[in-house]
Parts: structure tokens; sequence; C-alpha cells
């Protein structure tokens, strides 16, 4: 599954996706508003997850306007805003779930799985792809029912490219969404990884 995690505390977005991908989901942060509105209504996410104090744009702002575009991606809105009226306020604005800060991140998951089930009317955490199956639970990966023994950076490689079936992937954008800052762009990993598997 594809989140698009809004979060402007860039440590506390970070986590949530190292979380998010540690349950074998492709999550990308956006920080601010403006970000969040552009690529929530320009790109397919199967949930995304909104703070509301966002700078540039607020979060209700944001909410409202994805909205106003029809997009129906869920929106579990994560934020310390507690109130009943603030919960009440971001529910009758488009949002499907509400959490409060602070939070922990199981019931973060399972409230992201809820409404999964929700919009896809699937629970399966499966991806098939012909011969070819991923859990995103368990993190194993089939192969014409054989288990396929894939390291935590493969196994992040084939979920991206089996997320996005549908494009081709460029080996920059595979790069952005694998690796942290830190990475050595000019590194040949990623065709290493590959050509390993290629005929």
């Amino acid at each position: 599954m594809k989140i698009l995690v809004v979060e402007d505390e860039i440590t506390l977005g970070e986590q949530i996706i190292d979380g998010l991908e540690s349950n074998g989901w492709i999550a990308e942060l956006s920080s601010d508003g403006i970000d969040a509105l552009y690529r929530a209504t320009s790109e397919p996410w199967d949930v995304i997850v909104l703070d509301l104090g966002l700078p540039k744009l607020d979060g209700l702002t944001v909410l409202k306007s994805i909205r106003d575009e029809n997009v129906n991606t869920p929106v579990v809105i994560l934020s310390a805003r507690n109130e009943l009226t603030q919960r009440v306020e971001g529910l009758n604005a488009g949002a499907d779930d509400y959490l409060t800060k602070p939070f922990q991140m199981v019931e973060l998951i399972a409230r992201l799985r809820a409404q999964l089930r929700r919009s896809t009317g699937n629970a399966s955490p499966v991806i098939q792809v012909q011969e070819l199956s991923l859990d995103t639970r368990t993190s194993n990966v089939l192969w014409q029912g054989q288990v396929v023994d894939l390291t935590a950076l493969k196994f992040k490689v084939l979920s991206y490219l089996m997320h996005n079936t549908d494009k081709v992937i460029s080996r920059t954008e595979l790069v952005e969404h694998i690796y942290k800052q830190d990475f050595d762009r000019d590194s040949n990993t990623i065709e290493v990884f590959i050509g390993s598997y290629s005929p």
C-alpha cells in the first residue's frame, strides 16, 4: 500500500515512515500544506495521514481542498488537537478517522489497515503479480509457491516495484524511495540487485 504522511515535525514524520515501511508499506513524507495538497491531488494514494498544524496551508484547508477536488482517498488525521470540537470539525471536513498525539504506532497501523479494508473491500495483505506474491504483513515472498529469501533492502526494492506495476519506475525514483538521505546516490547497488535476478 502507498501512504502519504503529512507531518511538519520531520523527526516524527520519519519515525512514522519507518514504522509503516517496517510493515511492508510504501510511505512518503510531505512537510507543508501546499506540497501536501499538490501531491494528494496529483498522485494516487491508498491512505493519507494528515497533521493539522502545518506551515503554508493548515491541515483542515488541505483536507477540505482534497475533498473539493473529489479525491476520495481515506484520510486519517493525526494531530495534537484533542478537543471534542476539533475532532468533530476534522471528521466533518472529510476525515475518515482521527487519532490524537501522543499515539502508539501499533494503533496507527491498525487504524490504517481498517481504512484500507473499507476502501478496497479486501483485507488481504498479500500483493500478487502473476506467480510472484509478497505478504506485506509477514515480509514473506513466494515465487511459484517457493519461499524467496531476500534481505531487507531487496524486499523494499521488490515491494516498491510491486506496488507500482502500472508504471515505469526510474532509477532516481526508486533510489529516493528506498534509501535515506545519507545514501550515496552514485552507488550501483540498485543495478546489482536487479541484475542479479535478470534472466
